[in-house]
């Protein structure tokens, strides 16, 4: 499981890394030159408009897909029926994060795209910021810290403008009367104790029971882990990631899988992804994409996890196409278990020129194991199958939006990666769109003197790409596991995905400070090395602290990950004053005084917890978490949150994605336009109206 690199460093079950802000990005740098043949002028791209609104703790982002018109017309196609394909599934998401957030959002959906009172009035643009929230966070739960969150209009006020509207735009059952449909839904939205946590992560608790995930029902946290524990072939080395495509439920005393496939669960958004990816088909750049397209289509209409195996081995090995697609049930974080994937889809064509410093990483990923400080028990011997490239991002959907991915690393079955190897992908607009959009005051509040300030600011955008690119193409395709030992999601269960993500950031950061990276030509100095360290320590001890409510202890995998190597690395270098905590002004931060000696420590980390992975230390594992990654100094933590709440930045972002309009003549497509809507509100309407295909209750 690799999806999720938040700019501050985060990963794709096929693998990725998310990024919801690159708020410590290089502010001064000018955008990057376009990267196909024909370049558009400075001065039109200076107009792109990348900041559109704030509301909440969100901002709201476009990106910008350089060149489009440029684009052979048959790619064209290709993407328009790859981007129908990755929108058909947005229903999903929504009903895999919570059983109801279909009927909460299409009754919010119903209100804001009906109502015909004073949408002024302080109590309806308070709606207004709740049906937003739950657009941005795919249901009514906090897309990074699980919470669920509340309006703050009355709940008198809801029921009053909601019965203003034609009851046939809700989503009433048969024989239901509006008044206890209305009922219903007021109380699945205001009551706070109903479905309080989308994924617990909390250990002294039953993870199922406390979690409100739509992927168990009826079920235990052990009946849950027995069942799927029972499936797995313990004398093969090759099984597939059981429970990815299911939900599971008690019926009858005994547990089913409700699989989602054609004629499954999810049917109906799936025939419509199925119908949009056989149309690739038909335009697809070479046979080994073909060829991939037609084993995912297998696998939606199969259900079969091993059709899943099939299709992402031909994902790897199509390395030479510039269009790609991410399409399935891929990120396990969703799932206190780590089982159940949730549906994503990425559409991207290759940006060729940015591409060749990724690829130069992953062309030297023999180098990289071979020196790296693992155990030579955990090295692989021979590196096999990386492939790595930058792409830009066509649109999102599912779990990869609005909040996005940076990076990709796929796929996520371990056997895959060891046997058949992996692709990595830099999101290059993604990113670009990061650093237009971001500030320095971020920079400015929280790094201790100028000398650092100045090298983050210098150093810092160029050192988050390259911690993306060694993240996923060399971290997450790093290591082995011993031999019996079985799956991480098996050995090391709720701890997995937090210590996988661990492993990879350690794995850049190691090399972050490394001469080779010179030597390959794809950093200008060392300096960027201690930039990536600073921001590091900086973000895992104390701005990511502004994304916790008070109180709260630290339950996000990527969030726990960061914490665990930062705390860690401090704690184990305090007696030689590696990192230094410093309190000026009343203000607190944490100084690198000794840059190699931090490597070193980071290289002491990463070997143990490879060592973690490759025995399946379950002990270990949940030590290093619990110890290091989850617990809050709340002194340090209020005082944080009173700094960030004078930058007037919310501390999260997202996209609206832009808008393909294809060209028709005598039924054929001639031409594919591209727009960028600047609307967040309109075009959740849009696709609410347009990709609806689920009823509210599957």
């Amino acid at each position: 499981m690799n999806n999720y690199i938040k700019i501050a460093a985060f990963s794709i079950a096929l693998s990725a890394c998310h990024s919801s802000d690159n708020e410590l990005a290089n502010l001064n740098l000018a955008p990057k030159k376009d990267t196909l043949a024909i370049s558009k002028p400075d001065s039109i791209e200076e107009k792109f408009e990348y900041v559109t609104e704030q509301f909440s703790d969100l901002r709201v982002l476009r990106y910008n897909v350089k060149d489009f018109d440029q684009v052979p017309l048959q790619t064209k196609t290709l993407l328009y029926y790859l981007y129908e394909a990755a929108l058909s599934g947005r229903d999903i998401i929504y009903d895999q994060n919570y059983k109801y957030n279909l009927a909460i959002r299409k009754t919010l959906e119903a209100v804001i795209g009906n109502y015909k009172g004073d949408t002024q009035d302080e109590q309806y643009q308070k709606l207004l910021v709740y049906a937003k929230r739950v657009w941005f966070s795919n249901g009514i739960h906090h897309h990074y810290n699980m919470d669920k969150f509340l309006p703050e209009c009355t709940k008198d006020y809801f029921l009053e403008i909601t019965n203003e509207i034609d009851p046939s735009l809700l989503p009433i059952a048969a024989g239901e009367t509006k008044a206890q449909f209305l009922n219903f839904i007021a109380t699945q939205i205001f009551d706070p104790k109903i479905a309080a946590k989308k994924v617990s992560l909390d250990s002294k608790t039953d993870l199922v029971k406390s979690s409100a995930v739509n992927f168990y029902e009826g079920v235990t946290q052990k009946e849950a882990s027995d069942f799927y524990s029972a499936q797995v072939n313990k004398s093969s080395n090759q099984n597939p990631m059981y429970g990815l495509n299911s939900k599971l439920v008690k019926e009858n005393g005994k547990l089913v899988e409700k699989v989602w496939m054609v004629g499954g669960m999810y049917s109906p958004a799936i025939e419509k992804i199925v119908m949009w990816l056989e149309k690739a088909q038909t335009v697809a750049e070479n046979t080994a994409q073909k060829t991939a397209l037609e084993k995912l289509v297998k696998f939606y209409k199969s259900g079969n996890l091993v059709d899943f195996d099939e299709y992402n081995i031909a994902w790897v090995n199509d390395t030479a196409s510039a269009v790609d697609v991410v399409n399935g049930f891929i990120e396990v974080y969703q799932d206190p278990l780590g089982k159940k994937g949730s549906f994503e889809s990425v559409v991207s064509v290759k940006d060729f020129e940015a591409s060749k410093r990724i690829a130069t990483i992953g062309k030297n990923a023999q180098w990289f194991e071979d020196n790296s400080p693992l155990l030579p028990q955990h090295k692989k011997k021979n590196v096999k199958g990386i492939s790595a490239k930058v792409i830009n991002a066509l649109v999102e959907s599912g779990d990869a939006a609005p909040s996005t991915p940076i990076g990709i690393n796929l796929p996520n079955n371990e056997w895959i990666r060891e046997v058949k190897g992996s692709k990595s992908v830099n999101l290059g607009n993604i990113v670009e769109a990061y650093e237009q959009a971001a500030g320095a005051n971020v920079v400015n509040e929280f790094y201790y003197n100028d000398e650092i300030k100045e090298r983050v600011k210098n150093y810092a955008s160029l050192a988050d790409k390259l911690h993306t690119d060694m993240h996923e193409v060399i971290g997450h395709a790093s290591g082995v596991i011993e031999p019996g030992i079985g799956q991480p999601q098996e050995t090391l269960k709720n701890y997995a995905s937090a210590l996988e993500e661990g492993r990879a950031d350690l794995v850049a950061l190691y090399y972050l400070l490394d001469p080779k990276l010179i030597e390959l030509g794809v950093m200008p100095s060392l300096e960027c090395g201690k930039a990536a360290y600073d921001e590091y320590i900086t973000k895992g001890l104390i701005v990511q602290l502004a994304r916790i409510k008070p109180g709260k202890e630290i339950e996000e995998a990527h969030m726990r990950n960061r914490k665990m190597v930062a705390a860690w690395a401090f704690e184990k270098g305090a007696k030689e004053n590696v990192i230094e905590k410093k309190v000026e002004n009343g203000k607190t931060y944490f100084v690198v005084n000794d840059y190699n000696k931090l490597r070193v420590l980071f290289g002491e980390l990463l070997k143990e917890i490879q060592r973690v992975k490759s025995q399946g230390d379950y002990i270990a594992g949940h030590d290093l978490i619990e110890n290091y990654g989850v617990k809050v100094d709340q002194a340090l933590h209020k005082e944080i949150l009173e700094r960030y709440s004078h930058l007037n930045i919310a501390p999260y972002a997202g996209f609206i994605q832009p808008k393909l309009i294809p060209v028709m003549q005598d039924g054929k497509i001639i031409d594919v336009k591209i727009e960028y809507p600047k609307d967040f509100t309109t075009q959740m309407l849009e696709f609410g109206k347009s990709y609806g295909f689920l009823p509210v209750n599957n």
